[in-house]
Formats: C-alpha cells, sequence, structure tokens
C-alpha cells in the first residue's frame, strides 16, 4: 500500500506521476476552474438535481479511491464536506482516465457531470469531464477508520499545530472552531457599531510600550536607528483618540507580551479594547454582560454556554464581588491591612515565592489572587475595585482612594477581561508612572515605562472615560469549548 512504503520512495513516486502526466500534454498546475455547487449543496439538493440532469460542476482534493479497472469510484472534500465521484473511461476518455490513474490522495481536481444515486444509496457525481488542478508531491497521513474507530488519524497534537495546513485537510472537523471564531468577531464589530463605537487602527511598532505589565518584544528600525517595541497594548493611542474628540473608538489586533506561554497564554494574541468618554467602569459591565448575551444567542441559541463539562448561564445581571473581600475570605486575614513583610510571609506560607523580578505589594496581592481565589470563581462574574498597586493607569476609587475603579470577569476561573475609569488627572499619572519606574529599579521588567508624550496628551484634557480589554482568543475558547488556546489559533507559537 502506499503509506506503507518509505517517504523517500513515495516522493520520488509522486514526482514521477507528474512527470508522466506532462508527457500526457497536461499541465498539473493550471490557472482557474470555474465551480457552479460544493460538496454540500449537492447532497442537499440531491433530489431535485438527479431529476433536471442539470451540469454540476465540482472541485476539490481527492481524499479516497477505490478501482482503477476502466471505471473508479473516488471521494473528494471541498470546504462544505466530501462527496463520492464516479468515472468511467469510455466517458472521460483515454488520456483523461489516464492521467486520473496517475493520480494520489491529496491531488485537487475539477470535475463536471451529473448527480445520481449508487445502488448502495450513496448520492454521487457521474463524471463527464476532469481536469487536474494541482498534484500533491507529498502524501498526506492516511486515515483508517474501523467500526467507528479511527486509526492512523493525524492526532499529534504538535504536528497538528506545525502544520495545520495538513491537520485542516485531515480532520476537517477543526474548521468550525475557525469559523465561529470570524463569525464571533463579526458579531461583535456588529455590536460594537450598535453601541456607537469608531474603529480604528492604532500602531503596532512603538517608541515606548504601555497600557499593561507586561515584558515587550523589542525590534530594530534600521532607517530611524533606532529600538521599536512590539505593542503590549493598544490602550494609550486609543486614549489619545479619546483626548483628540472621538467619543467611542475601539481596535481588534494583535498585541505582544515576552512573556510564558501555557494553555492559556501565547506570545501574540487578540485583544478587543474600547474606550468611552464620559463614562465609567460600570458602563463597561454593562456592555460586557450585553455583548456576552448576544454572542450566546447568535451563536449557540441559548444564553447557556457549556465549557470544560460544566455550564454556566450568561444571562446578566452577574455577580460582582470585591478583591480584597475575595483575597481576605480565601487567606482568613484582613489582608488589606497586613504589613509588606506579613504579606510576605502569607505567600511563602501558600508556597507563592516571588520569582526574580517580581516586587512590591501589588505583585503578592496578584499572587495571592491567582492562587487562592481565581481557581474558584465559576463565574460568569466581576471583581471589583482592585488595589492602587496593581493598576497604573486607573481612576481612583470614588469612595477609597487606596483602590481604583477596575474590574476583572471571570468565567470558569478564568479572567477574560479588564476594565478601568480611566485616569484622566496628569499629575495623579505622572506620579504613578513614578512609582512604576521605582519598580522597574528594583527588577521589575513589566512595571510601567514613563511616557512624556502621554502626559502631554492627558494635560492637553481627557474627559472622563471608561476602557475595557478582551482576549478574543480566550473568548474563543469559551464559545467552541476548547481547552487551550492553541486550538483556536491557526498557528500558535511553538517550542
Amino acid at each position: 500500500m502506499d503509506h506503507e512504503q518509505p517517504l523517500a520512495e513515495l516522493l520520488r513516486v509522486r514526482r514521477e506521476k507528474l512527470e508522466r502526466i506532462r508527457e500526457l500534454g497536461v499541465d498539473p498546475y493550471p490557472y482557474s476552474f470555474a465551480r457552479t455547487h460544493q460538496a454540500a449543496d449537492v447532497l442537499s439538493r440531491s433530489a431535485d438535481l438527479e431529476t433536471s440532469k442539470e451540469t454540476v460542476s465540482l472541485a476539490g482534493r481527492l481524499m479516497a479511491i477505490r478501482g482503477m479497472g476502466k471505471s473508479s469510484f473516488a471521494h473528494i472534500q471541498d470546504s462544505s464536506g466530501k462527496i463520492q465521484i464516479y468515472v468511467k473511461k469510455d466517458i472521460v476518455g483515454d488520456t483523461t482516465y489516464e492521467v486520473f490513474k496517475l493520480l494520489d490522495i491529496g491531488d485537487h481536481i475539477g470535475l463536471k457531470g451529473y448527480v445520481f444515486t449508487t445502488k448502495m444509496g450513496e448520492i454521487s457525481l457521474h463524471v463527464d469531464e476532469l481536469i487536474l488542478l494541482a498534484k500533491s508531491l507529498r502524501p498526506l497521513p492516511i486515515v483508517k477508520e474501523k467500526e467507528g474507530q479511527i486509526f492512523d488519524a493525524f492526532t499529534d497534537k504538535e504536528t497538528r499545530y506545525r502544520q495545520r495546513y495538513v491537520d485542516l485537510v485531515v480532520n476537517p472537523e477543526v474548521r468550525p472552531v475557525f469559523e465561529t471564531r470570524a463569525r464571533l468577531l463579526a458579531i461583535s464589530r456588529r455590536f460594537l457599531e450598535e453601541w456607537s463605537f469608531l474603529e480604528t487602527e492604532t500602531p503596532i511598532l512603538q517608541p515606548l510600550y504601555g497600557g499593561a505589565a507586561a515584558e515587550p518584544f523589542v525590534t530594530h528600525h534600521n532607517v530611524l536607528e533606532r529600538d521599536l517595541y512590539l505593542r503590549i497594548a493598544d490602550e494609550l493611542y486609543l486614549k489619545r483618540l479619546i483626548i483628540g474628540g472621538f467619543d467611542r473608538v475601539y481596535e481588534i489586533g494583535k498585541d505582544f507580551r515576552n512573556e510564558g506561554m501555557d494553555r492559556y497564554h501565547n506570545p501574540e494574541f487578540t485583544q478587543l479594547e474600547l474606550y468611552a468618554a464620559y463614562e465609567d467602569y460600570t458602563f463597561c459591565m454593562r456592555f460586557v454582560e450585553e455583548l456576552y448575551n448576544r454572542l450566546a444567542l447568535e451563536l449557540l441559541g441559548t444564553t447557556k454556554l457549556t465549557y470544560e463539562g460544566k455550564e454556566y448561564d450568561l444571562q446578566a445581571p452577574w455577580p460582582r464581588y470585591r478583591f480584597f473581600d475575595l483575597i481576605s475570605e480565601s487567606v482568613g486575614l484582613d489582608v488589606r491591612v497586613l504589613s509588606d513583610a506579613a504579606l510576605e510571609r502569607e505567600c511563602n506560607a501558600s508556597g507563592l515565592k516571588l520569582a526574580a523580578g517580581e516586587v512590591g505589594r501589588g505583585k503578592m496581592l496578584d499572587k495571592l489572587f491567582g492562587a487562592r481565589v481565581e481557581p474558584k470563581l465559576g463565574g460568569p462574574c466581576f471583581v471589583l475595585d482592585y488595589p492602587l498597586e496593581l493598576s497604573p493607569l486607573a481612576k481612583r476609587h470614588r469612595q477609597d482612594p487606596g483602590l481604583v475603579e477596575r474590574f476583572e470577569g471571570f468565567l470558569g476561573g478564568r479572567e477574560f477581561c479588564n476594565s478601568f475609569s480611566e485616569l484622566n488627572d496628569p499629575a495623579d499619572q505622572r506620579a504613578r508612572f513614578e512609582d512604576q519606574g521605582k519598580l522597574r529599579a528594583l527588577g521589575d521588567l513589566e512595571a510601567q515605562p514613563l511616557d512624556e508624550d502621554f502626559l502631554h496628551a492627558l494635560e492637553i484634557g481627557m474627559p472622563p472615560t471608561a476602557g475595557l480589554g478582551m482576549g478574543i482568543d480566550r473568548l474563543t475558547m469559551f464559545f467552541t469549548d476548547q481547552h487551550s488556546i492553541r486550538d483556536v489559533l491557526l498557528f500558535p507559537q511553538m517550542r
């Protein structure tokens, strides 16, 4: 059998077939082919098409061949599914049938013919014309099925991620994940337009990064003779647009963070960020609840979402919890009044030692929350009012200046969005940047750098503003019930 031969032999044989096809005067890589239908169209309309004997043009990848006498059955696969074809030498002619005999699984072919049903009851295309559209020079992994069990499938996760183009061919059941992702983005854009947001584009290459606590990727611009950074967030440029007079702006685009990779994190990821003038973080809570509700109804037909075996009802309103209430309840102490030394002892007792470069009270609180609270948050819910040390770009809480008006959304024990009542006091913002600078001096590579141009923009005057960031990859994971970010990225980064 073909798949039992050594790879080098398979490659040699396929190239010999390619040369033989050319010797027959056939171009193995023509320019185009006019299709009238897809496989799913033919299967759904088979009764009408069979009665009318309408000429049907299909194109797809050859996935199975049976019989090589004077007639053969085969299956082709296009983006809509698979369909059987019947090729007879007397109909297509000697040369075409010889070309057909030189075909391999994986080749692209175009077909014209009429629809019929075989004696076995399978809807098929009776081929009148056949044209080779692209000769495949490398074999696909062979998938065999026996009594409902799949054997020799392209199942190795690492290989599937590295060769997604093969994965999509051999495991077409993964395609709906990426189709759902596209629908999710389209629904989100319509929803944002309904809420009067303007889609914008801001720089990916930035002279100074900011807008999040993360380490950036650095690149070099030869003409400018300076280092630039791949953005870690869109925030500071979108705020400049609010300052410039746009009331509501958003961007859906790639951000980049030079940090660890796990099943929830990829160094490049897609994020939705939005900013609304004259609003605060309560506006963003309503927005998130209604967006999730809309996505659920349009994608799932219900407000109930199942993720990792658990069902979550996305119907608003969602519960609201306060950051320090949750962390103090979990630790059994009023964490907020603990000294830095006592807080460090509590982290050590929980096995949460700070790594090199992780400094400050905010890092300790963040680690405690992540380890002791997050896994217990089923959700959907909002956690509100974070410590000032964790949020250098958020506005102080109007009732408690030691906190900021910030929330994060949680579902299935995972954070999926982050929102502030945005800081618009230039003096307060400068002081926060300077505090971040002290942390950087102590080795915190994720601390925010001081951005003089952004401070200059703030001094022009930014109205009260609400901001929200939401990861599209994690959103897709929830709505497709996928358990690794790599399963919702077509081409994830690999070690």
